[in-house]
């Protein structure tokens, strides 16, 4: 279980996926869910509108040359989306379950599938009750589920010391969600230091190894043959296991960034720490595949009258779901240091198009004309002092016919500022994805610290460049730069 950042993390019984790398996966999407999606469904031709290519439709027809048109007047609208034209908010931590309550202001989730995996230890370790305490009866799977419970409170507590760590270090946490192979603390950035990556990989374990101490100390003081010594047996192992399994040295596991925080400071390269933890981690996902299965077989060779076909079954299928998962962990951890190495890429000041300042009042033909003049690619509402209060929204442009531009004022298409939609023109890379997430818009004002209008941007001039930054092979170090993983 594990502190989590772009993609989903998730966790073996203490294993997650980095959720610093998931946050940004999560950022990108939001950002071009909002925007780009938003221009491909509304333009008619199944792609983003260019305000360029609408400025020189209308230079066409003012020059009286035959122009397609539609017959309606109206600003296209998309259902649920407010008249104003603004993206509503998505509620963060939806799709996470259901919401158990809030620890430090972080919501804690249940997952779906933890229900089938609370059945399935129920049953199980009810089987096991059942030689060790005959006399239970079918009050066996009371206990069994209680134990089932107790379980996923230790990882609960093995998610808090991470997300207590990274409060401690600045880094906003999203959610903890228990799911399936254990949970997951969704962090939503990444370390500044390797000595905090280590710190706050390493406080899962640290706390699990702690509580398996406190279990067996339980163990002491009790009967072994009674309910109290099995449960407090069983939750020894059980959180033994957990930490020893997240301290392997390779991603997602919490030992794979405890790995990339020592690459990391010994190179003094997050991305070498990164490849280096990652690849592994995809050693470690084919010794778990060959490993697991051949120790159990071997482990229960000398009792032959217990190692059935099922039993091999069992563990091979565990042992392929485990190697899966921590294969395709480490494969994203690749795939996203690639990303964030490529965030750098995203600058507002390159990506803001020039823009083109109008009063409210002014029709929509007019507007156009002067931006086809400047060679400008957005409007911008201005009052009478000069002051940017709106910015005209490209797909509203579109959807005006030609024929009533000029009786359309530009204000009827315009989005209101608000102080999210201001963006500094020197913003780049994942600082910027933050500012766009916080307040999701299809377009922004940009401006220069004197408060100077500079322009606007698009959220898909934001796709298309990080789409075209990530089309271009990467070198990974210790990689040729043909290598495109």
């Amino acid at each position: 279980m594990k502190s989590a950042a772009l993609d989903g993390d998730s966790e073996l019984g203490g294993v997650a996926v980095d959720p610093f790398f998931g946050g940004m996966e999560r950022t990108l999407r939001r950002v071009t869910d909002t925007g780009a999606a938003y221009h491909r469904r509304q333009s008619p031709y199944g792609r983003p509108i260019d305000l360029a290519a609408a400025v020189a439709c209308e230079d066409t027809r003012q020059r009286g040359e035959l122009v397609g048109d539609s017959d309606t007047d109206r600003t296209p609208h998309v259902e649920g989306r407010p008249a104003d034209g603004r993206e509503p908010r998505r509620p963060e931590g939806t799709g996470g379950g259901f919401l158990m309550g809030r620890v430090y202001g972080v919501p804690v989730y249940v997952a779906p599938s933890w229900f089938l995996v609370a059945a399935l230890i129920t049953w199980f370790f009810g089987n096991q009750l059942d030689r060790v305490l005959p006399e239970l009866g079918n009050g066996r799977y009371l206990v069994s589920l209680f134990f089932a419970v107790a379980f996923y409170a230790s990882v609960l507590v093995h998610e808090l010391a991470h997300t207590v760590a990274a409060i401690r270090f600045d880094l906003p946490v999203r959610r903890i969600q228990l799911q399936f192979f254990g949970g997951v603390s969704e962090i939503e950035k990444e370390s500044q230091t390797p000595g905090r990556e280590f710190v706050l990989a390493g406080v899962g374990p640290l706390l699990s190894l702690v509580l398996a101490g406190v279990f067996y100390l339980g163990m002491l003081v009790v009967d072994a043959d009674t309910v109290p010594g099995v449960l407090l047996a069983g939750l020894m192992i059980s959180n033994l296991i957990v930490a020893v399994f997240n301290l392997l040295p390779g991603l997602p596991l919490d030992g794979g960034r405890m790995l990339r925080a020592v690459v990391w400071k010994v190179s003094g390269s997050p991305m070498t720490g990164t490849v280096a933890a990652a690849w592994t981690g995809r050693v470690l996902a084919v010794a778990v595949l060959i490993g697991f299965p051949l120790a159990t077989h071997l482990g229960s060779a000398g009792e032959r009258d217990s190692f059935t076909g099922l039993e091999t079954l069992t563990d091979a299928l565990l042992a392929a779901i485990l190697a899966a998962i921590i294969w395709t962990g480490a494969g994203n951890s690749l795939r996203m240091a690639r990303l964030r190495e490529r965030l750098p890429g995203l600058n507002a000041r390159a990506l803001t198009r020039r823009a083109v300042p109008v009063t409210g009042e002014t029709p929509l033909s007019e507007a156009l004309r002067r931006a086809n003049d400047t060679g400008a690619r957005a409007l911008v509402v201005v009052d009478g002092q000069g002051t940017p209060v709106a910015v005209v929204r490209e797909a509203g442009i579109a959807g005006v016919p030609q024929h009533r531009r000029p009786w359309v004022p530009v204000s009827t298409l315009a989005q209101d500022l608000t102080d999210g939609m201001r963006v500094p023109a020197g913003l780049t890379g994942e600082g910027l994805l933050d500012h766009l997430r916080a307040t999701p818009a299809t377009e922004y004002l940009v401006v220069e610290e004197t408060g100077e209008i500079y322009g606007v941007l698009s959220t898909s001039d934001v796709e298309r460049a990080f789409i075209d930054a990530m089309a271009r092979p990467a070198a990974f170090p210790g990689r040729p730069p043909a290598a495109g993983s």
